[in-house]
């Protein structure tokens, strides 16, 4: 029997919660180990775990996974997530990467100061520069690529709940994904997901931007 998949993260969504979201989609069972002080970071670093001294970093099918993007293509290979060809992986690349730079401008928030002046930059991108390409691309399909689930399908639901949490009536000029989003809340892997007492994590507290900071003994963090 394969060893459980590890995740070693702080206790918080940061780029680590994609890959929540990717294993649950996938009915993948993990186990979490916290980083919670300076020391267990220091240990991961002593014991080789940490390629470029960064997390997430998962242990999986025997090997310690680095870098956010080849953890999240890799999970998504080994479940049938990303495409049948690489016509429909490179589409999917591409969707998952223009998700994941409009995701990293909302983790950086618990980091940074100006905040407001940043919530507006990313409600005026998010309008005009990401939901209408996802808009446009779903009228019509159920799914972005390919009519079948992947991971570009997956990470979108988490994004779009995210962009609700900031700004809750945003997905109102794009009927199109707002119905796709309560297509995928219905899937029963994601709607347990969903529920109070999942592993998804909620949004960042001063406890955990606090936890950050300290083990990575910063002033300053641009993202995680």
């Amino acid at each position: 029997m394969a060893e459980k998949v590890v995740l070693h993260y702080f206790n918080g969504r940061g780029k680590m919660e994609s890959l929540r979201w990717l294993l649950t989609v996938a009915e993948v069972e993990f186990d979490e180990m916290y980083l919670t002080t300076r020391d267990q970071y220091e240990k991961l670093l002593s014991d080789g775990a940490l390629m470029f001294q960064q997390v997430p970093m998962v242990e999986i099918d025997g090997m310690k996974l680095v870098q956010t993007k080849a953890i999240f293509k890799y999970i998504a290979d080994k479940y049938n997530l990303h495409g049948k060809d690489l016509k429909e992986r490179v589409m999917i690349d591409m969707y998952t990467e223009g998700l994941m730079d409009l995701m990293e401008m909302i983790m950086i928030l618990p980091f940074s100061q100006d905040s407001k002046q940043k919530l507006d930059n990313i409600e005026t991108k998010a309008k005009q520069r990401y939901l209408p390409v996802f808009e446009k691309a779903l009228t019509g399909p159920v799914y972005l690529v390919g009519g079948k689930l992947s991971c570009a399908d997956v990470l979108l639901t988490e994004c779009t709940l995210m962009l609700e949490e900031k700004f809750p009536a945003i997905l109102s000029d794009f009927p199109n994904v707002k119905a796709f989003q309560g297509r995928m809340t219905q899937i029963p892997a994601i709607n347990r997901f969903l529920q109070p007492g999942s592993k998804r994590k909620p949004q960042p507290d001063e406890k955990y931007v606090k936890t950050v900071m300290e083990v990575f003994k910063l002033d300053r963090l641009p993202v995680l």
